[in-house]
Formats: C-alpha cells, sequence, structure tokens
C-alpha cells in the first residue's frame, strides 16, 4: 500500500494536469480528478491522522467481532467443538465431516490450522485411510472454502467493511451489513463440500495409495502428532454442552428484541426488509457476543476460565493478535481516503463501465471475471482484506453502474480468493501444513502438496463460477437485507 500511495501521487497529479472527468451517474455531478498535492487535500491527509484511522470502517467491525472470538478460541471452545465432532464421524463419512468441519472452523482462525488439520490425518490413519488424503481434505475446507460457511463471522465484517467505503464513492448513503452476503456462503458450503468430497475420495486418497503404518507413524493428534487422539476431557463435554444452551439463550433474547410487537430492533416506518434494517446493524455485537458467551460457557465448565480477569486477558489477546491488522489498516486507510480525495477511483470505475456496457455483457459473465481476477490476485497476494481493498474502490462502483449490488460484487470477489488459496506456497500456512504431511511421509515435497491440492482448486473455482451464473439466474439475494442488482438513484436537476 505505500508503493500504491507513491504511484497515486504521481498518477493524481497527471491526471488533474490532464483535466480528466466523469459524470457521476447517481449525483449527476461532474467528477474532475484533483491531486493529491493541493492545498487542502495536504491539510487533509496531514491534519486528521486520527480520523482517517477511526473512520476506516472494516476496523471497528473486525475489532467487535474479535473481542468474542477472542474468548472463544482462547476458552478452547473452537478447538474442543472440533476434536468433539471429528471423532464421532463414521469411517464412511469421515471425509464430509472434515470438509464440513473445517469450513465452519475458518472463524477460528489458527485453530483451525493448528488444530483440525493434524488432527485430521490422525483419525485417517486411524480409520486405515492415507492420513495425508485427511490433510488435504482439512486443508482444502480450511483454505480452499475460505469464505464458505453457515454463519457470518469476522471475515464477513473484515471483507464487507472494505466493501461499504467503496460503494460509498459512487452512492455516500450506500450501507452494508455483516450479513450481506449470509446466504450466498451457505450456498458456497453446500457446493464445496459434495465437490472436496469427491476429489478426495476419487482423486486424492487413490493418488496416493493404500497406507499402513509404519514405526516411525505419528501417534497423537492436536499438535500435529504429540500425545493425544483428540478426545474430550469430562470438562469439555460438560463446556459444549453450557456453551450450546448459552447460544441458545442469546439467540432467543436477540429473536424477541427483533420479532416481537414493538420490538425495538424494527423500524415501524419502514416496509419490507428495510424494516429489520436496525437488526441488520446489530448483528455485529450479535455474533461477537454469540462467541464471547460460547467461550465464557465453555471456559467455565473446562477451567480454562476460573475469573473474570480470565475472560479480560483472553479479550485482550484477541486485540493483540490484530495488531498486525491495525498496522495494515492505518496505511489502507489512507490509500482508500487519498483515492477517495483524488476522485480516480470514481472516473476508473465510470469510464470502465462505459467500456464495459460497450461490450454487452451480462451480470453473470461480469462476476465471473470478478471471481477469475481475484483468483489469479491471490497467487501473488494472499492476504484477502489487502487484495479486495486494492481493487474494490474500482470494482465495486464500476459494477454499481452496470446494476450489480455491492454485496453481490464482494461474493464474486470470495469465491476467487478462497479458491486459490491452497495452490500457493505464498499461502502462510502452507509450509505447516507441509509440515503435517511430511510426518507421515518424510519423502513426501512441495510438489507432493500442489499436486494433490490442485484438483480441489480446480474444481472450486469450476463449482464457484457455476454457482455466480446459477445464483444470478434464479435472483436469489446474497443475504438479508441485501440485492442481487442495484439501481442508480433518479437524480432531479
Amino acid at each position: 500500500f505505500v508503493y500504491l500511495i507513491g504511484i497515486m501521487l504521481v498518477v493524481s497529479g497527471v491526471a488533474a494536469w490532464a483535466q480528466l472527468s466523469a459524470v457521476n451517474p447517481v449525483s449527476g455531478e461532474t467528477i474532475i480528478a484533483r491531486s493529491l498535492f493541493e492545498r487542502e487535500i495536504v491539510q487533509t491527509l496531514l491534519g486528521d491522522a486520527p480520523g482517517i484511522l477511526t473512520g476506516f470502517a472494516p476496523l471497528g467491525l473486525t475489532l467487535v467481532v474479535m473481542l468474542g472470538a477472542g474468548v472463544a478460541e482462547r476458552a478452547g471452545f473452537f478447538s474442543a467443538g472440533m476434536r468433539a465432532a471429528l471423532r464421532n464421524a463414521p469411517k464412511n463419512a469421515m471425509t464430509p465431516a472434515i470438509v464440513l468441519i473445517a469450513l465452519i472452523a475458518t472463524h477460528s482462525s489458527d485453530a483451525a490450522y493448528v488444530v483440525l488439520i493434524p488432527l485430521s490425518g490422525v483419525v485417517y490413519a486411524a480409520v486405515g485411510r492415507h492420513p495425508i488424503a485427511g490433510i488435504c481434505a482439512a486443508f482444502a475446507g480450511v483454505s480452499g472454502g475460505f469464505s464458505a460457511n453457515f454463519m457470518p463471522g469476522p471475515l464477513d465484517a473484515l471483507i464487507l467493511g472494505v466493501t461499504e467505503p467503496a460503494a460509498q464513492i459512487l452512492d455516500p448513503d450506500y450501507s452494508v451489513n455483516i450479513a450481506g452476503n449470509w446466504w450466498f456462503i451457505i450456498g458456497m458450503s453446500l457446493v464445496f463440500l459434495p465437490i472436496a468430497w469427491f476429489v478426495t475420495d476419487v482423486i486424492v486418497e487413490r493418488r496416493l495409495g493404500a497406507w499402513s503404518y509404519s514405526e516411525d507413524s505419528p501417534q497423537g493428534a492436536g499438535d500435529g502428532g504429540a500425545s493425544n487422539d483428540g478426545a474430550l476431557t469430562p470438562g469439555e463435554r460438560k463446556g459444549m454442552v453450557r456453551a450450546g444452551l448459552g447460544c441458545l439463550a442469546l439467540t432467543l433474547a436477540w429473536a424477541g428484541l427483533s420479532f416481537l410487537p414493538g420490538a425495538p430492533l424494527q423500524n415501524p416506518e419502514a416496509a419490507g426488509a428495510a424494516r429489520f434494517d436496525p437488526l441488520f446493524d446489530s448483528l455485529i455485537l450479535y455474533f461477537s457476543l454469540l462467541f464471547f458467551v460460547a467461550g465464557a460457557a465453555f471456559g467455565s465448565a473446562s477451567g480454562s476460565v476460573k475469573t473474570h480477569r480470565d475472560l479480560v486477558e483472553m479479550m485482550t489477546g484477541g486485540m493483540r493478535d490484530m495488531a498486525p491488522y491495525i498496522v495494515l489498516a492505518f496505511v489502507a486507510a489512507y490509500f482508500i481516503t487519498m483515492f477517495s480525495l483524488s476522485n480516480l477511483g470514481a472516473i476508473l470505475a465510470i469510464d470502465g463501465a462505459k467500456v464495459l456496457q460497450a461490450m454487452n455483457l451480462p451480470a453473470p459473465l461480469l462476476l465471473a471475471a470478478i471471481v477469475l481476477l481475484a483468483g489469479f490476485l491471490n497467487l501473488v497476494i494472499g492476504s484477502a482484506s489487502a487484495k479486495w481493498l486494492a481493487i474494490s474502490p474500482i470494482v465495486v462502483p464500476m459494477l454499481m453502474i452496470l446494476g450489480v449490488s455491492p454485496e453481490m460484487a464482494t461474493a464474486a470477489y470470495r469465491v476467487g480468493d478462497s479458491t486459490t488459496n491452497i495452490i500457493t506456497p505464498l499461502m502462510v500456512y502452507f509450509p505447516l501444513v507441509l509440515a503435517f504431511c511430511r510426518r507421515w511421509d518424510k519423502d513426501f515435497g512441495m510438489g507432493g502438496l500442489l499436486a494433490n491440492m490442485l484438483p480441489y482448486s480446480v474444481f472450486f473455482t469450476i463449482g464457484g463460477l457455476v454457482l455466480i451464473i446459477v445464483w444470478v439466474a434464479l435472483g436469489i439475494p446474497p443475504g438479508p437485507g441485501s440485492t442481487i442488482g442495484y439501481e442508480i438513484p433518479v437524480t432531479t436537476p
């Protein structure tokens, strides 16, 4: 982003000198390129650093969700849930169980990699199947299905939080809620799960061949081959029950606040989905509290939470993990602000939309192009937020002009961002997964892992493209409070 800022300083000056301009189809006003060296812009950039950071929409959304997620992860709730679900899976359903747990486990961040992936190898070996096939299935679910899930979480807050300011480049009144992709990520899960099942059992496991224990085969799980088989302690089992009851109580309370007559999370003056805009706005806090309640209830029974000080320390740890993101957010916030002040984002989006309009491409093909673009960029830029921060100021308003909603544009990006994670060594966890594989086969190398993960990536990409086309054809909203299409507001002269 520092390099991009440097490039933008030069480009903004050239664009202002050339008097580049475009007409905003929403407001009807003429947008003229501005140099970032103008006195007023320099004063803003140098004098409002705190406001630029705190006004960065994804920052607040992500930090609020991570306050709760940090408790759930550090109390051991995520780890125990994955271990309990995996141990109880029957042999014939081992692969879909692993993939399903992996898809859900993306909310747990590091825990999914350091617990679920090595544990999958152990349970595969325990039933006489090749452990590396289990590792590949879990890796495909966690990283190849990175955006697929059955409920929104920290990633939704982060990605959709980036979408909102990008949409506001064209329409300043546009707002995005954390559940804007909820239905779509469920659709991704339902598509990716059978694909991963097929690829694991029919392609990968057959390629790996038969498996038999050797004297140096690891016997444990949890830490990639330590000393346990993933069994829950009595306290952990009790904690899972408490966590379930706590989540149910919170959900019932939120439902009462939303749907009872005169409920405060309704807007009685609005009609249709807009009536529940207050509910959509409250989902950030709901999911944060859901993770918090689950973690606190589990920890109180398992022993990982003894006093309120433990909860505070876990929440602090969650914020500590976000420190690198806050550093990134500071520079990214400046990039987005400078992009907006220079008017380059709006001009590029409007002019790009004109080119695409002349090509007369249907919406499914436009979204398919976003999938492929994101998948390509993902091979060289691992961070989902970094890529979206860089391209969303152009992609989102451009697709809005062409009649595609910001939420649907985000959904297409998330497909591409997920499917190629598993075939790039630049992915931060790739060396860790390779190390897990080498515990079972000391001669297993990077080429072997790439060769086994490539079928997942290819089939996920094909499945994601088909999902996008069918989704748009059926006209299914990508989430509550969102739509597939976008209509430019009619302006009066």
